[in-house]
């Protein structure tokens, strides 16, 4: 196994809830009038900001496209450590990305402050609390944005292409690796980082006076694409299908991720999204299935 059972039951718990928020994230944004007045799923304006206009049957492009994009301008930030750059980035992501999630069960005022605070004190002041409780929410809130853009055909286009370049970056050209330990040394990792405890705290006395020593502990960490892209897909059979069968798809992307985890060998890093694509694939081959029964 990747992990211990017990570490591998808590991240893959944690997996299933940002999932299943991320559904409710987007079942509130859902407008009811609008969508009995059209006969199809329409959803609400975002609080902040208005989502890109782009077609549904091929709005695969332009994201794939800007994750490219994105990932070389990162890529070019760590190597020159300009991580300062990288955390000013990562702090409007983060608000911004909140800041819908919550806007959808609280006022929009108390979304933006609680946004605002949890924003910084995630990127200026990490603590595994803190980082982890925003990461079941951020990937909501970035679905909101994402889901109306794409249909089934899409998303699943999206998926296969998501899973080739992970398996890439991974396997051959490792420069996915190479990003997650930059961000997870700079304490501005994009994902869910679990320590399997809390690390112990030495002191030493060099002759520059006192020093602190913080011993390395291992980590399980899970890549914000991993959880991002299956819950899109998620949200995309929400408004193709329904909210029951939008429901499978987190159970399929876990399943694939537990096959992943339970095959995995401790200390090597792996291509999650092939795994998760395929358990997303299988649940929605089951929904097919149940939808012809009935």
């Amino acid at each position: 196994m990747k992990h211990s059972i017990s570490m591998t039951i808590i991240l893959l718990g944690i997996f299933l809830l940002a999932q299943f928020i991320g559904i409710a994230v987007l079942y509130k944004y859902i407008d009811p009038a609008k969508s009995a007045a059209t006969g199809k799923v329409e959803f609400k304006e975002l609080p902040i900001g208005e989502r890109p206009p782009v077609e549904e049957k091929t709005s695969f492009l332009p994201i794939i496209i800007a994750i490219l994009i994105g990932t070389g301008f990162l890529l070019l930030l760590m190597k020159y450590n300009l991580i300062w750059i990288w955390k000013v980035w990562f702090l409007l992501a983060a608000f911004f990305a909140l800041t819908i999630a919550w806007d959808a069960f609280l006022p929009t005022t108390m979304a933006f402050v609680l946004a605002f605070i949890f924003a910084v004190w995630k990127v200026f002041r990490p603590n595994v609390l803190v980082h982890n409780f925003t990461e079941l929410f951020i990937y909501g809130g970035l679905a909101a944005i994402f889901v109306p853009l794409f249909n089934l055909f899409s998303v699943i286009v999206l998926l296969l292409l998501i899973s080739a370049y992970d398996a890439y970056a991974v396997w051959k050209s490792k420069h996915m690796i190479t990003l997650a330990k930059s961000q997870a040394k700079a304490k501005i990792f994009a994902g869910l980082m679990l320590p399997y405890k809390l690390g112990k705290v030495s002191l030493g006395k060099p002759k520059s006076g006192m020093k602190i020593k913080v011993k390395k502990v291992r980590t399980a960490i899970l890549g914000g694409g991993d959880i991002g892209f299956p819950l899109i897909f998620a949200g995309v059979v929400l408004k193709e299908m329904g909210l029951w069968q939008s429901l499978f798809i987190p159970f399929g992307a876990l399943l694939g991720l537990a096959v992943l985890l339970w095959n995995g060998k401790e200390n090597r890093f792996y291509p999650a999204m092939p795994f998760i694509s395929a358990g997303c694939f299988v649940a929605l081959g089951i929904v097919w299935g149940i939808g012809l029964l009935m």
